[in-house]
């Protein structure tokens, strides 16, 4: 019980950070934002990514910190629930 459980939250953790990682990429190519899987993209991310953004005091100068900070987090969040497991 305690595997399957550490692999659900470690997979999930990893899922959310490819999908990051996705958002980014999105973010330097050309793409059609009415795309559904877009979409579904671009609102799993920035649900993460847009509190972020708001406690940032720095905005608007040209390169987003948020995604950095958004890994620091997760993967710290990650190893404290991992070890409680």
């Amino acid at each position: 019980m305690n595997f399957l459980l550490y692999t659900i939250v470690n997979n999930a953790f990893s899922l959310l950070q490819f999908v990051i990682i996705v958002r980014i990429f999105l973010s330097w190519i050309p793409h059609d934002p009415y795309n559904q899987f877009i979409r579904i993209i671009y609102r799993i991310a920035d649900s993460v990514l847009e509190p972020i953004r708001n406690a940032l005091p720095i905005q608007g100068m040209g390169f987003d910190f948020s995604p950095i900070i958004a890994f620091m987090l997760l993967g710290f969040l990650k190893r404290i629930i991992l070890s409680t497991i």
